[in-house]
């Protein structure tokens, strides 16, 4: 009997990871721990009721979380965001000494997590963080890139957007705020150099350059349409963001809280009056170098088969949850999927779980990932890997 529990295993991403998970015979138990219990029990029943149960639990709480992943072989986090969550479970999962696997997309406390490496070796704990889309298959296939395609690796550079899914939670948001208000750092000539701009970037520059030597590593995001991501970005500039109460007529309001709850009503304004019709998304991944001496670009493009957030990022956490239970993974410590992950594994077990199509003469191929290879004259070809 093995057992995983998905955390956030409601939400947009998290419920992807558990149909996934129910899809495989990897887990005969899979639990969805959630804020939200009744939700849980109502998507627990509507997968797999004979394989899925539910538990609430609140994410700020140790207790809470360490009673529901008692008995657990594998813990996979989905609650963002992320700066605010994932210390606190990054760590009662630790002290419990059960693997784990998160799609953390926060930059800056990525590089705190990374730093409970050494609780983790010593409680004998694998735990793969950002093992989502970006991060998580950007940082695979760029490792694959400068493993197996290219001698020399000069730089790597991701792209990525999505939106017009059917809900967007206050998590979502929230990361998005946060990315805008900080400093970014980037990976370039060589060395961390911090930025500002109001994009959506993720912490691919920082892990990166850890497990691939080269020069430069950026990382640029953002959210469609074009419309609600600057009505994020002009809030975010002018201060509603903030925490600090504001006396309104006689009431004190959160300038956060109505941030928030604004960008939501909007949001639905702004799709419908955009007519912007299906959720959509995609990913691309620029790796630069030279092979035999020459210089040599492969350019990796994805979407997800609903090309939406929730597939994009939940099908990749759960490889990363089966890989594990596979004994795949096996080293000890926190690691970003380009620290532990073969490149190869995980495109073999993507193409197994991804839809297969029926091209023109009737056979399958998977197109998941368009892989597209440069020349030093700027000749394009597409090609299979």
């Amino acid at each position: 009997m093995s057992t995983v529990i998905v955390l956030g295993g409601c939400g947009a991403v998290g419920s992807v990871v558990v149909k996934t998970l129910a899809d495989q015979d990897i887990f005969s138990r899979i639990i969805i721990g959630d804020i939200n219990e009744h939700r849980a029990r109502q998507i627990a029943s509507a997968i797999r009721p004979d394989k899925i149960s539910a538990i609430r639990v609140d994410a700020e709480n140790p207790q809470s979380i360490n009673a529901a992943i008692q008995g657990c072989d594998l813990v996979v986090n989905c609650i963002g965001p992320f700066y605010k969550t994932v210390k606190t479970i990054l760590k009662t999962v630790i002290d419990a000494k059960i693997n784990y696997v998160d799609v953390c997309d926060d930059v800056d406390v990525t590089l705190e997590i990374l730093e409970m490496d050494a609780a983790a070796r010593l409680a004998g704990v694998t735990a793969l963080i950002g093992m989502g889309s970006s991060p998580g298959a950007t940082n695979i296939l760029a490792k694959f890139a400068a493993d197996n395609l290219l001698d020399e690796t000069d730089a790597v550079d991701i792209f990525h957007a999505h939106g017009g899914e059917p809900v967007e939670g206050e998590g979502v948001i929230g990361h998005r705020f946060h990315c805008m208000r900080i400093d970014i750092p980037m990976y370039l000539d060589g060395r961390l150099k911090y930025v500002k701009f109001f994009e959506e970037p993720h912490p691919e520059q920082v892990t990166i350059p850890k497990h691939i030597r080269l020069r430069q590593v950026t990382n640029r995001g953002t959210v469609l349409p074009n419309e609600y991501y600057n009505l994020t970005k002009d809030i975010c500039q002018i201060g509603l963001t903030s925490r600090e109460p504001v006396r309104v007529r006689e009431q004190t309001v959160i300038p956060y809280d109505f941030a928030i709850a604004y960008i939501i009503q909007q949001r639905e304004k702004i799709l419908k009056e955009t007519q912007f019709g299906q959720q959509r998304g995609c990913c691309s991944v620029v790796v630069k170098g030279k092979k035999d001496g020459k210089k040599l670009e492969y350019r990796f493009h994805m979407a997800s088969k609903s090309q939406a957030l929730g597939e994009g990022t939940g099908i990749p956490a759960a490889m990363g949850a089966i890989l594990i239970q596979q004994g795949k993974i096996s080293q000890k410590g926190v690691f970003p999927p380009e620290g532990c992950v073969n490149p190869v594994d995980f495109i073999d077990l993507i193409t197994r779980i991804m839809k297969l199509d029926k091209n023109k003469k009737g056979t399958e191929s998977f197109s998941g990932v368009i892989v597209q290879k440069v020349d030093e004259d700027g000749n394009i070809e597409t090609i299979d890997i």
